[in-house]
């Protein structure tokens, strides 16, 4: 089975991107975050509401070029789903490739793959925060929960 993998292209460097993913989390994702997110056993809190939130663990950091997080614990407490807790023990890779003022992001999230339940769900979710991500390192301006 494929895991969710998805590839942004964007008008910044490797250090600007990677400065979003371990520095500015609640620019782009969602800004109920609690944590550290910037070196090898950092554990961060991101909440989306009362019925979704995850805990993650910073697992390997590579600057400029990759950030991997485990996710520790997740709730995704929401009618659709009765597995609410899908994400756990499933990994989060960044992997930053550059050229001057362009980089091309790669995210692969290890262990969703179209089998599981949320599946549906939580890929829209990954298109609507990416997008975040990249109008925030572009303009400066994210749109997060």
């Amino acid at each position: 089975m494929e895991n969710y993998n998805i590839t942004l292209s964007l008008k910044a460097t490797p250090a600007q991107v990677f400065n979003a993913l371990t520095q500015q989390i609640p620019q782009w994702w969602t800004k109920a975050y609690q944590g550290a997110a910037a070196a090898p056993s950092d554990q961060f809190k991101i909440k989306f509401g009362e019925n979704v939130a995850k805990t993650l663990e910073v697992v390997t950091v590579v600057e400029p070029f990759k950030v991997v997080w485990l996710v520790k614990e997740a709730l995704i407490d929401i009618p659709q789903l009765t597995n609410k807790s899908e994400w756990v023990g499933t990994t989060i890779s960044w992997t930053m490739d550059g050229n001057g003022d362009r980089t091309w992001l790669n995210l692969e999230h290890v262990g969703l793959h179209n089998a599981v339940e949320c599946f549906d769900i939580c890929t829209a979710g990954w298109l609507q925060f990416t997008e975040s991500l990249k109008k925030f390192i572009e303009t400066g301006q994210g749109n997060p929960y």
